[in-house]
């Protein structure tokens, strides 16, 4: 088919138009691609951004629930006594009001010098853990006297009392007419254990 010069004429608006209206189009086409893309990115960026954010909070939460388990911990220590310097007065003052209220007549002691028995690293300096070995020695009637004195001993909260080795020998027959009379001897050495933060001494 052909087409005269009139027709062409006639013709040439049209397809302009038209391959203007195709020019925008394929623009309009590649403005929405290049916008979903920007979109998508910044989604993904969003989306990034909300991870690391609840990464960092479930690392705060974390951190906060050891300090709070730690806390209760060094309070608890702090109550005992355990943490700081070792109090040989207390454990002196401990132990005669033991024997006092147990009315054990025959009780000595020596507490050896304290040692370092541990030093643990922390921040912001390093926590120590000495120890000093008491031997006991006491006249008991009963080997549950033993056992009430260690707790007492326990209870009293001047150092964590840890009890390495424990002895009882029974001892001689007691005079005649004599109806009460120590009947068992025991010897114990127990460890009393302190905590020396440095960086809370410091």
């Amino acid at each position: 088919m052909r087409f005269t010069p009139e027709e062409l004429r006639k013709l040439a608006l049209p397809t302009l138009l038209a391959a203007l209206l195709l020019v925008a189009g394929a623009g309009l086409i590649w403005g929405a691609d290049a916008t979903l893309d920007a979109a998508v990115r910044q989604a993904r960026a969003a989306q990034a951004e909300r991870r690391q954010a609840a990464e960092r909070l479930a690392r705060i939460s974390e951190e906060e629930r050891e300090v709070i388990e730690k806390l209760g911990v060094y309070k608890r220590l702090q109550q005992l006594n355990i943490l700081g310097e070792e109090r040989r007065l207390e454990w002196a003052d401990a132990i005669t009001r033991i024997r006092m209220q147990r009315e054990l007549l025959d009780l000595s002691y020596r507490v050896d010098r304290q040692r370092l028995v541990l030093s643990a690293p922390g921040k912001p300096a390093n926590v120590e853990f000495y120890a000093s070995t008491m031997r006991v020695q006491l006249a008991l009637l009963h080997e549950e006297d033993l056992l009430r004195f260690l707790a007492d001993l326990r209870d009293s909260g001047n150092a964590y009392y840890a009890v390495r080795q424990c002895s009882l020998n029974r001892t001689a027959q007691p005079p005649a007419g004599v109806q009460i009379s120590p009947r068992l001897r025991g010897e114990c050495d127990i460890d009393l254990i302190t905590i020396v933060d440095r960086a809370a001494k410091g």
